[in-house]
């Protein structure tokens, strides 16, 4: 008979004793456990011990914490968390230098306890080490672990950023100023300032004036602390204020950041890992943000200013450099030049420009065009201006709706997603990034409208055939713009047309009553082996990063399903594992008797406690939780959208449930699809056997019945 769901069995440790094995009733209070945990080994005094976990972070264990206790779990009888904060207090601020080392080394372990932390923080710890910090006596191991302690404490949001002194913000800018630091206390500090920023509007400023750039990018060069300047400079360039943006990005252009990020970063000896891959997917984003201004300014038509540029692009197509007389010569012509250009409003062009998006940035990126490559923008001009009417491809109307279609495609304007690492190297190639990436584009939409033979009525259809060309290429995450190049010249019109025909079934081939009828058939095994696979890769299981209140120092856990699909193993992890993670490293399980169901996006409870910032639409895509008894919950963040479906699938799958992803259905029909054509073709490699020779005396009919299943 099973033990009652109350009841859970563990083990619990005290140095020099033998372990106490015992059934611990969750409706009992945790401090008459506690109690009798000490009688056993005659310990006095209950009230100043605690239990703690003996595995993984070893964390405390509280009333709202204990029912993550599982049977077979081991536990460490241990000082009270408050015991344990006044001593280190005190420790701390002894003056012998090995008994201070020892405690600021303990503290910065314990300091990622959020029951320890409360106590300590009580206390006023994190003055005492504010005060440490802004004394300048701490070097070495004993700074790095004060500053370690200091950061874990404020990580959990029981005190607010603005309560730090401008004295304690000037000595950790300090240390990220002086030529000479020690690797863990540049870490540190950077990450200090990092969290400063993002998480007071008042100390953005402080920093400010104490940090530049260029001190910043100094550092890159080292590879040890990469990763935490780059965060503090996308942190400098989120928080600013829109009129210091651009301001800051020019800095940077001027200290050559790009170049040094691919120089010593993308191009580097190191393989980039997730979190400096984060890194450079928020700088990429906060830096085509800046395109968001022009993008929704609308052109004014009557602003002469802005009308001098089409006149330029104009000027540039028909007139040539050395034709001084030629703006007078084809005034009356215009109207006849703004057609052949492909604007829409051949009269007044400007009002091609006044739809946002793509606004003012799509006239920038035709002037660039005209400008840089202005043998390009002239051939594709001319060329479209001597087809026939029904073949040109209106230049004006292409370069507004493929501006509008990369804004789309690149996100400009939104916020950066916490859980993506999806950076272009390519984009860290070239200071004009942006418009480079047009230009390859406008001819890409050029050559695709011939190899189309469209017309104006086919605008969408080549429009749609374009983004498929892009996306395509850019999923292949090519490392230059001359690769972009060859990938797009590959993706040519015809090679798109022979994707689309090998990702889908002909809807045309595929509906006759036969047909349908060998799909409905294979359907259950295909949809058999597809449950298979999706719980053997929950068995070899996968790693999720923690979300936290930052980033750089990242935290993973790993979680598997058990070989025979009774319990989900889970634990934490000091760093992203390569491989498969053995069982016994996993510290915690849940048998799947006792999962109730698999919530996905916004009804997630890790979802509704996130901020507004963090909480954007690619991370609602990628949170699931299972839900357990007695009303506990295991919370995910895929690293990506295929774990995603992997795991909710296989989950789905374990509960007996309907699997439902995009990629269960795509897998489905693509199988589906494979599996018919095999069938298909096995039908037409049969020979049939001559039939036997006729009996004259009685003609009969020979009725031949084939299994081809």
């Amino acid at each position: 008979m099973p033990p009652p769901a109350d009841i859970v069995k563990v083990a619990i440790e005290w140095p020099g004793a033998n372990a106490q094995l015992i059934e611990m009733d969750q409706k009992r209070a945790l401090s008459s456990i506690i109690r009798e945990v000490c009688d056993g080994w005659s310990l006095s005094g209950s009230e100043q011990f605690a239990l703690r976990y003996a595995d993984g972070p070893q964390l405390y264990i509280t009333e709202q914490t204990r029912g993550e206790i599982k049977n077979g779990t081991i536990l460490r009888l241990a000082i009270s968390p408050g015991r344990a904060a006044r001593q280190l207090l005190e420790r701390i601020q002894s003056h012998g230098i090995d008994a201070r080392l020892e405690a600021l080394k303990e503290l910065a372990k314990l300091s990622a306890d959020p029951t320890f932390a409360a106590e300590f923080i009580n206390m006023e710890g994190i003055g005492t080490l504010a005060r440490l910090v802004e004394s300048g006596t701490h070097f070495g191991e004993m700074l790095a672990f004060t500053l370690t302690a200091f950061l874990e404490l404020m990580d959990h949001g029981i005190v607010s950023w603005d309560l730090i002194s401008l004295s304690f913000i000037k000595q950790i800018a300090g240390y990220v100023n002086q030529p000479m630091v020690d690797v863990s206390i540049l870490q540190r500090s950077l990450a200090i300032l990092e969290s400063m920023v993002l998480n007071s509007h008042s100390l953005y400023h402080r920093v400010a004036q104490e940090i530049t750039v260029g001190q910043l990018i100094g550092h890159l060069s080292n590879q040890e602390i990469q990763t935490y300047a780059i965060a503090l400079i996308n942190a400098l360039f989120l928080k600013a204020p829109e009129d210091r943006r651009q301001e800051m990005a020019s800095t940077l252009a001027q200290k050559h950041l790009r170049s040094i990020i691919l120089n010593h970063v993308i191009r580097g000896n190191r393989p980039i890992k997730a979190e400096m891959a984060h890194q450079l997917y928020v700088l990429q984003v906060l830096t085509f943000n800046l395109l968001e201004e022009r993008m929704m300014t609308k052109m004014d038509p009557n602003d002469q200013t802005q009308r001098d540029i089409i006149f330029e692009l104009r000027r540039i197509a028909f007139d040539g450099e050395n034709d001084p007389t030629g703006t007078e010569k084809r005034k009356a012509m215009y109207s006849k030049d703004y057609k052949m250009l492909g604007f829409t409003n051949h009269v007044n062009p400007a009002l091609d420009f006044t739809q946002t998006p793509p606004g003012m940035l799509a006239l920038d990126n035709m002037l660039y065009l005209a400008k840089v490559h202005q043998d390009t923008y002239i051939r594709i001009v001319l060329e479209n201006s001597s087809r026939e009417d029904k073949h040109e491809c209106p230049f004006g109307r292409c370069a507004i709706e493929l501006t509008r279609m990369l804004c789309e495609i690149l996100q400009v304007g939104e916020l950066p997603n916490e859980g993506c690492n999806d950076y272009h190297p390519m984009f860290f190639t070239h200071d004009r990034a942006w418009e480079e990436f047009f230009c390859v584009c406008i001819q890409l939409l050029n050559k695709t409208w011939k190899e189309m033979r469209a017309t104006a009525e086919d605008f969408n259809k080549v429009m749609q055939v374009v983004r498929e060309q892009i996306t395509r290429a850019l999923a292949m995450k090519p490392s230059s713009l001359d690769q972009l190049k060859n990938k797009l010249r590959g993706l040519n019109y015809s090679e798109i047309l022979r994707l689309r025909q090998s990702e889908r079934m002909s809807q045309d081939d595929f509906q006759s009553p036969p047909i349908i009828e060998l799909r409905e058939r294979i359907q259950p095994e295909i949809l058999e082996l597809i449950k298979q696979q999706r719980l053997n890769r929950l068995c070899e299981g996968s790693c999720f990063r923690k979300l936290g209140n930052r980033r750089r120092q990242e935290k993973f856990w790993f979680c598997r399903l058990s070989l025979n699909h009774k319990m989900l193993h889970y634990g934490d992890l000091d760093e992203s594992p390569q491989g498969e993670v053995p069982f016994e490293l996993l510290s915690d399980k849940i048998p799947v008797s006792d999962i109730k169901s698999v919530v996905t996006g916004k009804d997630c409870p890790h979802m509704k406690e996130k901020s507004a910032l963090k909480q954007n639409k690619e991370v609602l895509e990628l949170a699931f939780s299972v839900l357990y008894d007695p009303d506990e919950t295991l919370n995910f963040v895929a690293p990506n959208k295929y774990e995603y479906c992997i795991w909710t699938d296989g989950l789905c799958a374990l509960l007996g449930r309907e699997m439902g992803s995009d990629l269960t259905r795509s897998d489905l029909d693509t199988l589906i699809s494979m599996e018919m054509k095999l069938r298909l073709l096995d039908l037409e490699n049969i020979t049939i056997p001559e039939a036997p020779p006729p009996v004259p005396k009685e003609p009969s009919s020979y009725n031949f019945n084939y299994n081809y299943s």
